[in-house]
């Protein structure tokens, strides 16, 4: 029997598109204890004013909010842990590299299921001045207007 291949967003940063223009996105997997998968698989995660770095030669994850499972009494977990991302060694030294550059770092865009797995997407973001922001909304807003038309 073919297995079922289903991709499902479980959370997703919303506020950083706006924050930020995106260069580039990855995938990367996650490393988490059970109750957070769990929590995770109920929608409890907040990916707001988190993002990743590069700490001894691996990537983390720093920030992101996973709440604690209900049910998980002693085996919880903490949920501002940081969480070590899993990617290959040679794309760690690349998002090094280029974080190193002048405004660059490291955002998470979604958080979402592939295969039963947990991913993390991860943007290669720079900043965006106050009228940058501004000017995004205001394309967002004639877009808006020419569909109603």
């Amino acid at each position: 029997m073919a297995e079922k291949k289903f991709n499902s967003t479980l959370a997703e940063n919303r506020k950083a598109r706006h924050d930020y223009t995106v260069l580039e996105s990855f995938e990367c997997g996650i490393c988490l204890v059970g109750t957070e998968v769990k929590s995770v698989r109920r929608g409890g995660v907040s990916l707001a004013g988190a993002f990743a770095a590069v700490l001894g030669g691996e990537l983390w994850l720093v920030g992101a909010d996973i709440s604690a499972y209900e049910y998980g009494n002693r085996f919880n977990h903490n949920p501002k842990r940081n969480r070590k991302l899993l990617v290959h060694s040679r794309e760690v030294l690349d998002m090094k590299r280029k974080t190193e550059a002048k405004g660059l770092t490291l955002v998470p865009l979604k958080m979402y299921l592939k295969h039963g797995r947990v991913k993390l997407e991860l943007g290669v973001c720079r900043g965006k001045a106050l009228y940058d922001k501004r000017e995004s909304l205001k394309k967002k807003a004639i877009k808006r207007d020419m569909e109603r038309i």
